[in-house]
């Protein structure tokens, strides 16, 4: 089934570039963030959709490899598009994170990069998601998974109510994740989780793995 989200529709310029509006808004303070961590080596992102956020980012981080990953076949046209000429960007692959044992292909990664996916997909797939990037992070390695979250159970404005509501009644199986639950997950496999506020009502769960 395909969801119907905000960005569906998006505009996709001549040269096979989309321009989804949320990942134009976000961003500057993923890039933010990524340089307030500083990862050095490389950077797996999951789920890379359009690819304007390797776009945006990769050229400022130049101590980083980033591997672009998408489960859509048809959205590497998009992540090409955009990231054609940069030297730190690797040619992006057809990924699933939500299969187990994938770090048998993306061992030792030193970042993981993950925008706007747990809400999207049922918490079995996001479980063994969260389980295996832990599993994939080099020790010192540093995972960011951005988006919108519950809180104690809940959401925290009638934006995030209306749009988790629209995601359950278009598959019941989906919908926001606990910030709480995440962390659990996380930390069950000897990560150290901290949260940061980002803009529009979302968060970064930032987790490292010990050295």
């Amino acid at each position: 089934m395909t969801l119907r989200l905000p960005d569906t529709g998006a505009q996709t310029l001549p040269d096979g570039r989309r321009v989804p509006p949320s990942a134009q808004r976000n961003a500057d303070p993923i890039l933010h963030l990524l340089q307030q961590l500083a990862p050095q080596g490389r950077l797996l992102e999951i789920a890379s959709g359009s690819g304007l956020h390797a776009a945006h980012c990769a050229p400022h981080l130049p101590d980083v490899l980033w591997q672009p990953t998408d489960i859509a076949p048809e959205n590497l046209t998009s992540i090409t598009a955009w990231t054609a000429g940069l030297a730190n960007v690797l040619p992006a692959l057809v990924f699933d994170a939500t299969q187990p044992d994938w770090p048998a292909q993306h061992r030792n990664q030193n970042a993981i990069l993950l925008v706007n996916l747990l809400h999207l997909i049922p918490a079995p797939a996001a479980k063994t998601l969260l389980t295996e990037a832990a599993r994939a992070l080099a020790p010192g390695g540093v995972a960011v998974f951005y988006g919108p979250y519950l809180r104690d159970g809940q959401t925290t404005s009638a934006g995030d109510a209306t749009f988790h509501a629209s995601l359950q009644a278009q598959d019941p199986s989906i919908g926001y994740k606990d910030q709480a639950w995440v962390t659990a997950c996380l930390m069950a496999h000897g990560l150290t989780v901290t949260a940061q506020p980002m803009p529009a009502n979302n968060l970064s769960l930032i987790a490292y793995k010990q050295k």
